[in-house]
Order: structure tokens, then sequence, then C-alpha cells
């Protein structure tokens, strides 16, 4: 019978091999084995691909580099007989892969009191049976792992952190540099945003709406949830804003926030007064400003409302015939006796109404002809 036929195997050092891949710089035991002829004394003969290897044992011990990769097959011979050339066993040698260094969360510039996760990941190599070594050193207290949680980040974690791993007698290369930046939460700010181009001071009308917001400034798109507090009183609010659509004289007071992103807190932020005061009455005035006048002569009607400057009013007037749209805060009139009798006016912004003002009265005669 002819002898069996002999089958290449590969014995690496390391825990599991994948599609015969290894890294150079490891250790790999290739051997012939011949089932059935154990026990005899055979002579063997290697080659990868075409190019003989100067081996005659059954298994050579191999520190590999790139160079050694290829497919490996052997035949035995004993006496004057040959076996069959195996089937070839591919074996592919690669340079470690470059590990990097991520932080979870994503960002690299995290506040004081708040937790990161640094991590050191080798693409391609999973499930291999890795040491790692870090930069800053502080991290290589043993065990060394993949990963370091940093629970309340202060000062001393700032700088660059770097990482390369070990598997047999091979080292990857260090990654690139991730810099971890730690900062004091920044100090948020409270503005008021009427929906009318004119705030003085924090005061506003009762009725009017306002949008009060919490601004931290450089944090944009950070996972923040905010603390609200009027004076010393909590605010069950968590956005970063809330509308008040019509306040009342109890939402006045000093508005201050803080927020908070996992275990951070910024510091309150200064107090922004909200004070609301009665709407102002408005005051009808006449030009010419007598209140007695002839029958096609000419007067102009306007309300008047003190302290409401530069807002956008809408205004209401008795007499009716006044409201045909779009109001206006006065009105030219060359006037007939139908134009006698008491003109009054309010103004209206958003939710807010002011008084009505007080009533005055034009009287119109007729013109006596000389």
């Amino acid at each position: 019978t002819a002898p069996p036929k002999p089958t290449v195997t590969l014995q690496p050092s390391i825990t599991q091999l994948n599609s015969s891949v290894i890294y150079s710089g490891e250790t790999v035991i290739v051997r012939c084995e011949i089932h059935g002829g154990e026990g005899a004394q055979w002579t063997y003969e290697w080659r990868r691909g075409q190019v003989n290897i100067p081996e005659t044992s059954n298994k050579y011990r191999v520190t590999v580099t790139e160079s050694d990769s290829g497919g490996y097959s052997c035949r035995g011979k004993r006496s004057s007989s040959w076996t069959e050339w195996s089937d070839n066993i591919t074996l592919t040698v690669l340079s470690p892969p470059k590990p990097t260094v991520t932080l979870q969360p994503s960002w690299t510039q995290i506040y004081s009191g708040e937790t990161v996760t640094v991590r050191c990941e080798i693409q391609g190599g999973e499930g291999a049976q890795w040491t790692y070594e870090w930069r800053p050193a502080k991290l290589n207290t043993p065990p060394t792992s993949s990963e370091y949680k940093i629970i309340r980040a202060t000062k001393s974690h700032v700088g660059g952190y770097s990482c390369r791993g070990r598997r047999s007698s091979s080292w990857t290369e260090w990654s690139d540099i991730t810099t971890l930046t730690v900062l004091y939460p920044p100090k948020p700010t409270v503005t008021l945003q009427p929906s009318w181009t004119l705030i003085y001071s924090g005061e506003i009308y009762s009725g009017d709406r306002v949008t009060v917001r919490c601004e931290i400034q450089g944090s944009e798109g950070a996972q923040w949830t905010y603390e609200w507090r009027r004076g010393q009183s909590n605010i069950h609010e968590t956005s970063s804003e809330y509308r008040i659509n019509s306040v009342t004289e109890s939402d006045g007071g000093g508005y201050s926030c803080r927020g908070t992103r996992s275990s951070s807190w910024t510091e309150w932020s200064d107090s922004t007064p909200l004070k609301v005061i009665a709407p102002p009455k408005p005051t009808v005035t006449l030009q010419p400003s007598w209140t007695q006048i002839y029958s096609s002569e000419t007067v102009t009607v306007r309300c008047e409302i003190q302290g409401g400057e530069g807002a956008q009013w809408t205004y209401e007037w008795t007499p009716a015939k006044l409201n045909t749209p779009p109001t206006s805060n006065e009105y030219r009139i060359t006037v007939t006796e139908s134009d006698s009798g008491g003109y009054s006016c309010r103004g209206r912004r958003d939710y807010l109404l002011t008084y009505w003002s007080d009533i005055i009265t034009l009287t119109v005669s007729c013109k006596l002809i000389t």
C-alpha cells in the first residue's frame, strides 16, 4: 500500500489563531503529521510555496516575520518510499494592528467631577489574549487592562493617553495620543427673552409673555439637565428654558439656574431679576389741545402709553368706528358734529391688555358764518 498522505498543522503559542493569521514577532510550530506512520523512521522534506525549506525533522519552530507568510506543505520518506505532498496550509503574517485610544463619553473635554472611560481598542485583534501597556505610566498598576474608568475626574487626569498591546512576544505600535482636558464647569447665565423689542432692566408688565433661558457658554452639544430656582424656591423645570405665557406679580423675583452632566454640577448662575408691574394706563391727547372745535376743522387723536416706548403695541378705541384695521395709535379727523363724544383707548401686547385711558370729551360745534 502507498504511504499515507501527511497533514501540516500549526501550533501557535497563542490561545487562539484565527484563519492561520499571526503577527510578526510571534512564534509558531509547524508540524508534519503522518497518521498511521507512528514509530517509523521518517525523513521529512518541506516547502513554502515551491521553495524548499532546509528542515528534515517533523516539526520546526519559527519566530515569524512577514516573509514567513505562505502555503506550507511536507512529505515523508521511509527507506526509498516517499509519501505524497500534503495539502497546503496557509500562514498569513501581518504587522500587529495599531491600537486606538477611545473615550466614553466620546468628548475629549470633560468637567471636573465627571466620569470617563479610557479604552484601548485593537481592531482585528478580537478574541486574542492581549496584555496592555499604557502611557501615562500610572495606569500600569497590575493587572493592566484594556480600559480604565476615571471616576470624578480632576485636573490630575489632564494629558495625553496612549497604549500598545502584547500577544506572545509580539508588540503592537503605540497608538496615537488622545488628549483629555478637564475643566471646571462653566458658570451659566440666565437671560430673559420677551417677545417685544425692548425690556427695561427685567421690568415686565403683568399679562406679558417671557421666556427664561439658562445658557452655558462653551458647552454646546453637551447633554445637560437643569435645575432652577426663583429666590430660594425651587422651580419644577429641567430643560434649558421655559416660557411664562402670561406673567403675574407672583412670577417676579431673581431667577438662577445650574446644569448637571454626568455627575458634574456647574455653579449657580448669578440671579437675574424679573420685576412684574401693573400695565401702564394710556392717555388720550388732542392736537390742537382744545376739546371744543368747529365742524370741518382737523384734529389728531393720539393714544400715548408712557414707559411703553419701543414695544409692539396694537390699539383698541372707543368710539368703535376707529377700530377698522389696522388700528393705529393716532387718527387725523376732519370733524363733523357726529364726531362729538368721549374718546378712550387701551393697548395690547401679546396677552397683555392695559387699562382703558380716562375719557377725553370732544365737542364739535357748527361753525358760525359771519
